[in-house]
């Protein structure tokens, strides 16, 4: 196959930090090659290298034979090189056949607009790809998937031959994620030559025929992907063995912390919801796309008040309208989207840790910042968050960092229950290790954990019980010992335990 693309020996640093160091990579057309690494691993700078964002200190590019010079954005684009991002780039307020079209016309002050030719143009795109959606919808409308697929489609309309995905599939269901990668399987037959960069370490069997790991900014190696098993992808990441991905820690179970009873909101579809949760155990709630997950923590949290049945926090009744009650009665809530919800990325790590614990700071209206620090220091000094100070921005930390930023925040307020939804959702392996041995010491200290994922490898891993929803309810729930990923799919397709058993 043709090499549509080719590095050789890049490095780049920046303020002395050496972010790669004399990397090479090629990618062939009609080909996967996946890309992988611990955050800080380096591919997100070889990317930026790639796209023109940075221009590397040393090495080469090539693009179809041809070295490219003074390589940037725009150059970029015109060698048919695109990247799609896990957040996608598009305008909200224009319509699906308008971004589109960005980048794609003709400029000029007095340049007509040919409305059908822009519709037909888009239509055609769409189809090309497998995409039903309305190329006149505003893009505010379409859920994250069809954005992606709106980015492939206009990376398409630019004539991309090379196309870059970083973490496509994290919020993604399982139909989504199978039909991105039948896309991609078409995208492939047509020559396109297309770099995957997941943390999910399983579906790259599914879609990458090579596989390259980055470590400390360096290449550990490439391989076909027929060649290695989750176990070498992990040993090439982390350069050591990594059986205690989920170190779990035996803790025996005390009292029961909070319970519910009927537990329902009509506003978000949660009804008929009955469980309990000990000190020192974690309930897994498990279930697909669209099962009520989500809609149940932020029943409990009240950001959704239930109207139906009751919550008990150690056998009382309490009526939560509103997430201050909640955090008042000793509950906390780190959600699903990290950089939207879990953390405010320009404020400093200091300040993320001390949001929901500002009254206790304050003397006179004032922030006392002297007990604010000290605060920070030791919260973030017991999360092992990796950062330069604490003065430093949420957002220039890697997305384990943030979420035990985000972790910090919330056990500074010495809650009685953590509930965490997706608490290793697009981070790297070793960060995930990380997190659920935090995970696991706060279960020793006596917190009762609610964990929602949608990795079963995590929920039977990580969790002393499992509940599992389907339809805006809890279906079934099952001890540790006796679940399996069989049993869990069965449930959260809504059939019952005793067919699953049977087969």
């Amino acid at each position: 196959m043709q090499t549509v693309l080719r590095l050789g020996g890049i490095s780049k640093s920046f303020a002395g930090v050496q972010a790669l160091d004399r990397v090479s990579f090629d990618l062939r057309a009609g080909e996967v090659h996946a890309l992988v690494g611990e955050n800080g691993a380096g591919k997100s700078t070889l990317i930026k290298v790639i796209t023109g964002a940075h221009d590397p200190d040393e090495g080469t590019i090539e693009v179809n034979g041809r070295l490219v010079v003074e390589n940037d954005p725009v150059r970029s684009r015109s060698l048919g090189i695109a990247a799609i991002y896990q957040q996608p780039a598009l305008f909200p307020d224009l319509t699906v056949a308008e971004n589109i079209a960005i980048g794609l016309e003709p400029g000029g002050p007095w340049r007509r607009i040919r409305w059908g030719e822009r519709h037909r143009r888009a239509r055609l795109l769409l189809d090309r790809i497998g995409a039903a959606i309305d190329p006149d919808a505003d893009v505010r409308r379409l859920t994250m998937p069809e954005q992606q697929l709106v980015e492939i489609a206009r990376a398409l309309g630019a004539d991309a031959r090379i196309l870059i995905m970083d973490e496509p599939t994290a919020s993604l269901g399982d139909q989504e994620v199978e039909h991105l990668f039948r896309v991609i399987r078409e995208l492939k037959a047509q020559g396109v030559g297309i770099i995957y960069i997941s943390h999910r370490l399983e579906e790259l069997p599914l879609v990458a025929d090579r596989v390259t790991a980055l470590r400390d900014g360096r290449l550990v190696g490439t391989k076909p992907m027929a060649e290695v098993d989750r176990a070498a992808l992990i040993r090439m990441m982390v350069g050591r063995e990594l059986d205690a991905v989920f170190p779990k820690v035996e803790v025996t179970p005390g009292e029961v912390v909070l319970s519910a009873e009927g537990l329902g909101c009509r506003a978000s579809g949660v009804h008929g919801v009955t469980f309990l949760v000990r000190s020192g155990e974690i309930l897994g709630i498990a279930g697909l796309v669209g099962a009520g997950r989500t809609e149940l923590a932020r029943v409990l949290f009240g950001l959704t008040p239930a109207d139906q049945g009751t919550i008990r926090l150690a056998g009382r009744p309490e009526a939560i309208k509103a997430p201050d009650e909640a955090v008042a009665l000793g509950i906390a809530y780190v959600p699903e989207d990290r950089r939207h919800h879990g953390v405010i990325p320009p404020m400093t790590i200091a300040s993320n840790t001390t949001l929901a614990t500002l009254r206790t700071l304050s003397r006179g209206g004032l922030i006392d910042r002297a007990l604010e620090r000290e605060l920070a220091s030791t919260m973030t000094r017991r999360m092992g968050v990796k950062a330069p100070s604490i003065a430093t921005p949420v957002g220039h930390l890697s997305g384990g960092n943030q979420q035990k930023v985000a972790l910090a925040r919330w056990l500074s307020c010495k809650p009685r229950v953590l509930i965490l939804d997706e608490p290793t959702q697009g981070i790297d392996v070793g960060a995930k290790a990380e997190i659920h041995r935090l995970m696991g010491e706060l279960a020793q200290s006596g917190l009762a954990i609610i964990m929602i994922s949608s990795e079963l490898p995590e929920i039977l891993g990580m969790s002393d019980r499992i509940a599992v929803m389907h339809g805006g309810t809890i279906v079934g729930t099952l001890d540790r010992a006796d679940a399996t990923q069989e049993v869990l799919l069965h449930l959260a397709l809504g059939h019952p335990v005793g067919e699953a058993a049977s087969r």
